[in-house]
């Protein structure tokens, strides 16, 4: 008698929810490297302002716009995709709405990381704006870029033509990025304020109840109990030192008067 095998797997949603996974990974991975790179930019024109971070930026920027080719595609192939499945859709446009998020915040902070760098050149240290942070972002360019460790000597003298190359190539960076931004717009028409999440949410504060109830939990305790009862102490001995002086005082005035 021949075996037949019940568990035959469906090829297709398998590999659908394979690339939903992997999206997840990606879209996570880039908004973990714009939020590096925001923090690499609040050092610059800073007292911790030098060649390593403009070099940490530069590669972080890398490591993001690396990563945004690679979910544009993903996600623009799955969600132009007819026979995508509605709830694995609606998975695909909070990634995309995450995607373009993420985009437009690395955007800001390229523009900002631009213009800063025009106004505090690093061929000039006098123009440093002394706000008092140590150490630099070699930590969380690591954390960005998933090295052990970017906190090495390196080279302090200034390259030849380095920040005017580095100019041009971000400028160049920053019209990319602002030129994909438009085309996904045009590419996948995803509403944003039509997008709902549907993950677990944040939860709710505690109740009156919940607090009377921990608060009673506290209070059992012993050594609550034992605090419990010094302030008691403390309160009964003040209001009897208070009437003693009043008393006193009240003394005085009818002998004295």
């Amino acid at each position: 008698m021949p075996l037949i095998n019940n568990k035959v797997g469906d090829d297709g949603t398998v590999g659908k929810d394979k690339a939903l996974v992997d999206g997840k990974a990606l879209v996570d991975s880039l908004i973990k490297v714009v939020a590096c790179y925001r923090v690499l930019a609040t050092c610059v024109g800073g007292c911790t302002d030098s060649l390593q971070l403009r070099d940490e930026l530069r590669q972080t920027r890398e490591k993001a716009q690396r990563l945004a080719m690679a979910i544009r595609s993903h996600l623009t192939s799955h969600l132009r995709d007819k026979s995508l499945p509605e709830e694995q859709r609606k998975e695909m446009e909070i990634l995309w709405v995450g995607f373009s998020s993420s985009l437009e915040l690395l955007h800001v902070d390229m523009c900002k990381v631009f213009n800063m760098g025009d106004i505090f050149s690093l061929s000039k240290k006098e123009t440093r704006v002394q706000n008092g942070l140590q150490g630099g972002g070699s930590e969380v360019a690591a954390r960005a870029l998933s090295v052990p460790d970017l906190n090495q000597p390196q080279s302090t003298s200034l390259p030849a033509e380095f920040e005017s190359h580095e100019r041009s190539t971000m400028e160049k960076d920053i019209s990319q990025l602002d030129h994909m931004i438009d085309d996904m717009e045009m590419k996948v028409n995803v509403l944003r304020w039509m997008v709902e999440p549907h993950g677990p949410q944040y939860p709710d504060p505690l109740s009156s109840t919940d607090s009377a109830s921990l608060l009673s939990v506290d209070e059992e305790q012993p050594g609550h109990q034992h605090l419990h009862q010094r302030r008691k102490l403390f309160v009964l001995l003040l209001l009897v030192a208070v009437v003693l002086v009043v008393a006193t005082i009240s003394i005085c005035i009818v002998f004295f008067s």
